[in-house]
């Protein structure tokens, strides 16, 4: 038995120190510590001190980034777990996607155009990839469309949305730019606004609409 750490561990419970500060101090094992001093009685003060250093704000936050990394860790094994549940997507699925995405996202009641808003740009590249590979909607006939803020920087949100749909700029029309005050509270969530892609097609527009009312008969 360590006789001289278990005598000091003694002496410095009774002066309050809680089981990790004598651990620390006497380079000692907790469990050891535990039981040197389990017979120590401590008064009301020492008992309140320890127990507020116990919720003291670095413990708070070492607490919190444990309980953060753990969720993420748990988080994370689902989503991992999920992703192996589909190992590839065929055509067929590319086109029942598409399909879903514009009966949620796309634009019907403009007749003859075949549009979809959105600020996600995974959004965008999904609608983009059903356009050219299952719609086979030729480069030219794409138009893109942004609506952003008067604080956004209108080059940047151009180049931005050009690179994400693979739109060349010159087949955008005219940035809208929103000047209202109630941009203010979407201006930092939307940074480069949103982008409207859209085909001037009737007969696309038709088709798409046939596929949507299909797909409703099928699941509903």
């Amino acid at each position: 038995m360590k006789v001289n750490e278990k005598r000091r561990a003694i002496i410095l419970r009774r002066q309050g120190k809680s089981i990790n500060e004598i651990k620390n101090v006497l380079n000692v094992s907790k469990a050891s510590v535990s039981l040197w001093v389990r017979d120590v009685v401590l008064n009301e003060k020492q008992k309140s001190l320890l127990s507020q250093n116990g919720r003291s704000v670095n413990s708070i936050e070492k607490r919190r980034v444990s309980r953060i990394a753990n969720t993420k860790k748990r988080s994370d094994l689902i989503i991992n777990g999920a992703k192996k549940e589909i190992s590839n997507i065929s055509q067929n699925d590319l086109k029942m996607i598409g399909i879903a995405l514009y009966l949620g996202e796309g634009g019907k009641t403009k007749r003859g155009i075949a549009r979809l808003t959105n600020s996600d740009p995974d959004i965008i590249k999904i609608i983009m990839k059903f356009f050219r590979e299952i719609c086979l909607v030729p480069e030219e006939k794409f138009r893109g469309h942004i609506h952003t803020f008067s604080q956004t920087n209108v080059k940047n949100s151009e180049k931005y949305w050009s690179e994400v749909s693979q739109i060349p700029i010159n087949q955008f029309y005219k940035t809208y730019i929103k000047r209202s005050n109630a941009s203010k509270n979407k201006r930092n969530t939307l940074p480069y606004g949103t982008l409207d892609v859209s085909v001037n097609d009737t007969k696309l527009f038709l088709t798409i609409l046939g596929w949507m009312e299909r797909l409703k008969e099928l699941i509903i």
